[in-house]
């Protein structure tokens, strides 16, 4: 693993004898096991987005946690979560830690003074030792880091049936305007180009915003996107709108999408690529990132029965631009217990554990390639590593009010119907 030599003692020997040496955890905490009789009381509480078999997932993270200190960790998901933690802060009632998906609300409670710094919890670990600078600087808020990354994907991502492809003649489309014209093919050979749901109960809109953001990347480029996210341009500029009716093109034309436009806001985002792998496949492409593997049916091997392409640039002058998303946990409280879990989350560890058990990217430095579960997800990896132009979610990165509010709740508009002037003006009119 690349561990630099500056990192502690305690941390070059977890690195070097792995699991076995997961132990030296407990002499780091000896502090908190020695203020109880008994060591099981002593509990860290986690709230999170996920739920599900997810939650599970998680829960196997923290076991040699919990084996080696005693310290039970406490993980309650909740599909409300951008409006549950707001709630339980401002009741007095903060988890342990949290697991963001969108770093524009972990900003929001970092600025209001609700989160501890990271390097608060740690005593020698240097954080630049974990995370690329741009990781670092993606959970800075105030020249302070308030995050710890656990997981990235690639959400740029088209899936499609190889075999399905071959036996149709089609191939896989090397620009924006290819990727239009093998949708009308093949609607003229009497199928649906796109699966495409949003439904997804309280964070209905985001799979929509993905589109927006990939579009906009594409069609106005790095620069452009950057100021947008930072509102250096209005969100009624005339990319932006270019952007949304780009995506209408798609998501507002009935033979392109699977159910039409009904289909889209009302089918559940996990359930929406399941036509793909009909007999007769009911669409055959689907827009979407890393993780929706996790939704496909059990049969499907991705890598084999199903593989991705990356969505096709738009202006020849910006490329291919990688959109990626991710989540990170940050802290509310400063005790030795919460401690001892960011410092256990510091190691390679927990994130080797978990993207050998799901599809997704660790941005950990110390991930040895070697943990991930496939050569499929190998290879996720190393494009999201050698990709020339990367940049992050930009909902995820806007105020909460913006981010996870008028713009899902704009699109779900727009794609329903109302007028990209109006839905345009009105996310501009709530940008705190």
């Amino acid at each position: 693993m690349p561990i630099n030599s500056h990192i502690n003692n305690f941390h070059r020997r977890l690195f070097a004898v792995g699991l076995g040496a997961i132990a030296l955890i407990a002499t780091a905490c000896e502090g908190v096991n020695s203020n109880s009789n008994n060591a099981d009381d002593k509990t860290v509480t986690i709230l999170g987005s996920i739920t599900g078999d997810g939650q599970a997932i998680i829960e196997q993270v923290f076991e040699p946690f919990t084996e080696a200190t005693g310290i039970t960790v406490q993980y309650e998901g909740t599909d409300a979560f951008a409006t549950v933690l707001p709630v339980r802060v401002d009741s007095g009632n903060a988890p342990d830690l949290a697991l963001f998906p969108q770093p524009g609300l972990m900003a929001d409670l970092a600025k209001e003074g609700a989160l501890v710094p990271i390097d608060a919890l740690l005593e020698d670990t240097s954080l630049s030792e974990v995370y690329s600078p741009e990781w670092l600087d993606l959970a800075t808020v105030e020249d302070q880091v308030y995050g710890l990354w656990a997981r990235a994907d690639i959400k740029s991502l088209v899936w499609y049936r190889p075999d399905v492809f071959a036996e149709k003649g089609y191939t896989i489309p090397q620009s924006w305007a290819e990727m239009m014209a093998l949708s009308d093919q093949i609607v003229a050979d009497g199928g649906v180009p796109w699966c495409l749901g949003m439904e997804s109960g309280s964070a209905t809109g985001w799979v929509g915003t993905d589109w927006v953001e990939d579009i906009l990347l594409r069609s106005a480029g790095p620069e452009v996107y950057d100021q947008w996210v930072n509102h250096d341009i209005p969100f009624n500029d005339p990319v932006v709108k270019e952007a949304f009716e780009q995506f209408g093109a798609i998501a507002r034309n009935e033979e392109y999408v699977f159910g039409g436009t009904v289909g889209v806001l009302s089918i559940p985002f996990g359930d929406s690529p399941r036509p793909l792998f009909d007999t007769t496949p009911g669409c055959y492409m689907h827009r979407q990132t890393i993780f929706i593997a996790s939704f496909f049916p059990e049969e499907v091997v991705p890598g084999e029965d199903v593989d991705v392409f990356l969505l096709p640039g738009i202006n020849e002058a910006f490329g291919a631009p990688v959109l990626v998303a991710g989540t990170l946990f940050s802290a509310f409280h400063d005790d030795p217990e919460t401690a001892a879990l960011v410092e256990y989350l510091t190691t390679a560890q927990p994130h080797e554990i978990w993207v050998g058990l799901e599809n997704y990217i660790s941005p950990h430095k110390g991930v040895s390639p070697e943990a991930y579960s496939s050569d499929f997800m190998r290879f996720q990896a190393e494009t999201l590593a050698n990709a020339e132009t990367v940049r992050f979610d930009g909902s995820d990165l806007m105020p909460g009010a913006v981010g996870t509010g008028t713009f899902w709740s704009g699109i779900n508009d727009y794609v329903g119907g109302t007028d990209v002037d109006t839905v345009l003006d009105t996310i501009e009119s709530s940008w705190p």
